[in-house]
C-alpha cells in the first residue's frame, strides 16, 4: 500500500485548499491559485435521490431561485462542515476540476480550519478531504496561513496580530515565532453581515430582500463608520413589501447600511480589543510598533480600517490580497513544509 501511495503521490500535484464559508480556494503546488469558486452545491432530487447539477459559480446563481425539485446547499457553515456528504461532493468536485489528468493521480491536501473548531469539526474536514481521494490531509489553523499569506513575518520572536474576517467567523491572533500566542475565534463574517442587512430591512423598510441581494448592497456601499454627510452614496434595490406582498423598488443610503452593520463590525472591534487586553506585555508593545493586520473578505468593508483604528488607537492595515491571503498562506505551507511542519497537523 505504501509504495502504491508513494507511486500515485508522483503524478499527483499536491494542494492547498481554502474550504472557506463563502468560497472555496484551491492552490496548487510550484501553480499558485487556479481556483476560487462560491462553496455551493446544487442537487437535483427525484424520487428522493439526489443528484448533483451544479457546483461552485453556477451553484450560488440558483440560491434562493431554486423551484421543489433542486435545492442549493451551503455545506460550510461559520467555517466547519455542517453538511457533511455536500462537502465531500464540492472537495470532489474541485479536485477534478483542478487535476485534469488521470483518476490515478492522489494529492497530498493541507486545510485551513478556524482556530476555534473543535475536534469532532477537525476530523469531518479531514475524513472529507480523505474521501474525496486526497492521499494525505494536513490540517493548518486560519490565523497562521492568513499571516502567512499577508506576509507577515511570523517565525520571528516578535508579536504580529492578525484579524482575518471570513464568511463565517472573524479569527483574531497573536502570533510570534511561528505559532499561536493567543487567538479567538468569533462566529461573526460577511455573513452575518448580510443577516444584519436581511432583518434590518425587513424592520425599516417592510422589505424583504434575498441573500443575494444583501450581499450586492454590502459590498457596494456597505461601510463600517456612518458618512461624514450623514447619507453617503445610495442604490436602488428591489424586494417584496411584506404590508402588501408585492416587489417593489427602493433607495438605501450609505448611512443606513452603516446602521444596519453596527452591531457584527462592533464584535468585531470587541474580539480585537479582548485579544489586546490578554496579549503579554511584551508582544502588546510589539504590535504597537507594528500595528494590526486585516485579511479576509470582510476586511473589504469600507472603512473597517479606520472603525478599528479608532476603538483600538493602534494602526490598521488591509492585506493586498485580503481576500486570498489564507488560500496562499495554506500554498506556502505546502510549498515550504519543512520550515512549517510544526504548523500543520497531519493527525488528529
Amino acid at each position: 500500500m505504501g509504495f502504491f501511495d508513494n507511486l500515485t503521490g508522483l503524478f499527483a500535484a499536491d494542494m492547498a485548499i481554502d474550504l472557506g464559508t463563502a468560497n472555496t480556494l484551491v492552490y496548487v503546488k510550484g501553480r499558485g491559485i487556479i481556483l476560487s469558486e462560491p462553496s455551493v452545491v446544487a442537487y437535483h432530487v427525484k424520487d428522493g435521490v439526489k443528484k448533483v447539477l451544479a457546483v461552485g459559480e453556477d451553484a450560488k446563481l440558483m440560491l434562493g431561485r431554486t423551484p421543489g425539485s433542486i435545492e442549493a446547499i451551503r455545506p460550510m457553515r461559520e467555517g466547519v462542515i455542517a453538511d457533511f456528504d455536500t462537502a465531500e461532493e464540492m472537495i470532489k468536485h474541485f479536485i477534478r476540476k483542478v487535476h485534469k489528468r488521470s483518476t490515478f493521480s492522489k494529492p497530498k491536501i493541507i486545510v485551513c480550519v478556524p482556530h476555534g473548531a473543535t475536534p469532532v469539526e477537525k476530523r469531518a474536514i479531514r475524513q472529507s478531504v480523505l474521501s474525496a481521494g486526497a492521499r494525505r490531509a494536513g490540517l493548518i489553523a486560519e490565523p497562521i496561513a492568513a499571516a502567512i499569506g499577508a506576509g507577515m513575518p511570523i517565525t520571528d520572536p516578535t508579536g504580529n496580530m492578525v484579524v482575518d474576517i471570513g464568511g463565517g467567523t472573524t479569527e483574531v491572533a497573536v502570533l510570534s515565532l511561528g505559532d499561536i500566542v493567543y487567538a479567538r475565534s468569533v462566529r461573526v463574517g460577511g455573513d452575518r453581515m448580510d443577516e444584519a442587512i436581511i432583518s434590518y430591512l425587513r424592520r425599516q423598510q417592510n422589505l424583504l430582500v434575498g441573500e443575494s441581494t444583501a450581499e450586492r448592497i454590502k459590498t457596494s456601499i456597505g461601510t463600517a463608520r456612518m458618512p461624514d454627510d450623514g447619507r453617503g452614496q445610495s442604490m436602488l434595490i428591489r424586494g417584496r413589501d411584506l404590508l402588501n406582498g408585492v416587489p417593489k423598488e427602493i433607495e438605501i443610503s450609505q448611512a443606513q447600511v452603516a446602521e444596519a452593520l453596527a452591531e457584527p463590525v462592533q464584535q468585531i472591534c470587541e474580539a480585537v480589543m479582548t485579544a489586546l487586553e490578554t496579549t503579554p506585555p511584551d508582544l502588546a508593545a510589539d504590535i504597537v510598533d507594528r500595528g494590526v493586520m486585516l485579511t479576509g473578505g470582510g476586511a473589504l468593508l469600507g472603512d473597517l480600517d479606520l472603525a478599528l483604528r479608532e476603538q483600538t488607537g493602534l494602526a490598521v492595515s488591509i492585506a493586498d490580497e485580503s481576500l486570498n491571503c489564507v488560500a496562499l498562506g495554506t500554498g506556502k505551507a505546502l510549498e515550504y513544509e519543512k520550515q512549517l511542519r510544526h504548523a500543520i497537523d497531519y493527525d488528529s
